[in-house]
């Protein structure tokens, strides 16, 4: 734990550097903006889902209990006939972008101090600092980039939008990388 507290400052700027990176992806390159499409009939569909008044959490449609029951002809007839989604509701109201950011800076903090755990057991504080980097950055890739390529195969997010997540991921692994490189004791 001493060794790693004699890291404290890179993790801190990488995750400044993440995050960034990734204001400048979603403020000013906007890559990701053509990743969500309205629905045609919104407001029908709005008003049918405040019509159940789901609470937040994630559903599944058509919904399944259990897996045997898709063998019947009535839920593949749903399955057929469609739409067949995953979708997450969240509470009413305008979302907290200061909360969401505060939260994803946690996260990046999180993400830059395993990886600097995992490099520090690996490798030893005494490391080449580019050895080091370069374990952080693809740690940090990884990290990034997994759960965009689970939401890809289990949930059906587009691969065109997994691979804008790849390219994200590669900006985060390499901001990563080079903060360690130049900031490894």
């Amino acid at each position: 734990m001493a060794n790693l507290m004699q890291l404290w400052l890179p993790i801190l700027v990488a995750a400044i550097g993440v995050f960034v990176a990734s204001s400048l992806v979603h403020m000013v390159f906007k890559w990701h903006n053509s990743d969500y499409r309205p629905l045609a009939n919104e407001d029908e569909v709005r008003a049918a889902i405040r019509t159940g008044s789901p609470a937040p959490g994630q559903y599944v449609l058509p919904h399944c209990k259990d897996h045997r029951d898709v063998k019947g002809e009535a839920m593949q007839a749903k399955f057929r006939e469609g739409p067949v989604g995953h979708l997450t509701i969240v509470g009413n109201g305008m979302p907290s972008m200061g909360a969401m950011l505060g939260k994803w800076f946690v996260f990046n903090l999180g993400v830059a101090a395993i990886a600097a755990c995992l490099a520090l057991q690996v490798l030893g504080l005494a490391a080449d600092r580019h050895a080091a980097g370069h374990l952080v950055g693809m740690v940090s890739f990884l990290t990034y980039f997994g759960g965009s390529v689970q939401n890809g195969i289990w949930m059906g997010k587009p691969w065109s939008a997994v691979a804008k997540d790849l390219l994200d991921s590669l900006i985060y692994g390499t901001v990563s990388a080079l903060t360690f490189m130049f900031l490894w004791p």
